[in-house]
């Protein structure tokens, strides 16, 4: 069984991100292979900076890494430094019909909310397709906004097939995420960055207590009164991080009364920092040896292309591509 997950470097990673896309992708590489791509040509349709775009490439392979991902069990790399996805991705857009990509609602959102809509970004199903099937894939992680693009990936796959011939292509399945609806932003919000209401997996011990303490919303319920426990920002982002009898305590203190909001925030903040104190530590070794995330990019591309090829062979033959 081999997993393909792709992840934009958008900028700073947060809780959201990591419980809908990172730690099920670190638990896929235990199940199956694994390959896992930094998706820098699709955030190049929402991104027009090219310092920021590197910066964003390299931070996310870090964090990755921090998190979890063992480049000796999967394949870490750059969409970029595979080429042949841009081949692919021409190709799959000769047998694509505009009304596919025309029902496709990822582009009305993002023109929604004032991007150019360019060409790329209308034609972003199409390379999403080819990042799947240049590499053979069997199952691709995504959430529910993403799967209808595994529909068109399927589509195209299957025009390949009934055109030139029924073997060129799988035809992959979606494992559909259920979690990243239920990781609230600090404001009860889903966690977004456009909502400015995200908790950062990374960074400094006291501004992120600071955060916590500040920005999770709560009611004016005084500190002797219980608590309400539906609807709580604070129980839900504590659940996501704390043990079974640990949030368990935490609910019946809310309902005894006689514990502030302020107490229940500290709790919070201790089990968030808690959870990832294995990840930070890792992330300070990588960042100390910058050689390590050079390796395993260039390692990943090197592996990821020698998948490519394969596909690439057996297409290019099947449509005309060699005449020899």
């Amino acid at each position: 069984m081999r997993f393909l997950t792709g992840l934009q470097p958008s900028g700073q990673l947060h809780i959201g991100n990591y419980f809908g896309a990172i730690k099920p992708a670190v638990e896929l590489q235990e199940k199956g292979e694994a390959f896992y791509f930094i998706a820098n040509y699709h955030a190049m349709t929402t991104m027009e900076s090219a310092a920021k775009l590197k910066e964003n490439t390299i931070s996310l392979a870090v964090d990755f890494l921090a998190c979890g991902l063992d480049p000796k069990k999967a394949v870490l790399f750059s969409q970029s430094a595979v080429p042949e996805v841009n081949e692919l991705a021409w190709i799959l857009s000769t047998v694509c019909p505009m009304g596919l990509l025309e029902r496709c609602h990822s582009y009305k959102d993002k023109v929604a909310k004032g991007f150019s809509p360019s060409h790329a970004l209308f034609a972003y199903p199409a390379l999403m397709a080819a990042d799947i099937l240049l590499y053979n894939s069997d199952a691709v992680p995504v959430g529910k906004d993403q799967k209808q693009h595994l529909e068109v990936t399927r589509d195209l796959a299957a025009k390949i097939n009934d055109t030139f011939g029924a073997d060129i292509f799988k035809l992959p399945e979606a494992i559909i995420s259920e979690v990243t609806a239920v990781v609230p932003g600090l404001d009860g919000q889903k966690m977004s960055k456009s909502y400015g209401n995200t908790l950062p997996i990374f960074g400094e011990e006291k501004p992120l207590r600071k955060l916590i303490n500040k920005k999770i919303v709560t009611d004016a319920t005084p500190l002797e009164a219980p608590k309400p426990t539906e609807g709580s920002i604070i129980l839900a982002i504590y659940k996501l991080f704390a043990s079974e009898e640990q949030y368990k305590a935490m609910i019946e203190a809310h309902q005894r009364g006689g514990v502030g909001y302020g107490q229940f925030k500290k709790d919070v903040f201790e089990a968030y920092w808690e959870y990832f104190r294995a990840a930070r530590e890792k992330r300070e070794w990588i960042l100390a040896n910058p050689d390590y995330v050079t390796t395993v990019l260039t390692d990943g591309a090197n592996r990821a292309r020698e998948e490519a090829a394969k596909t690439m062979s057996r297409l290019r033959e099947a449509v005309g591509l060699i005449w020899h």
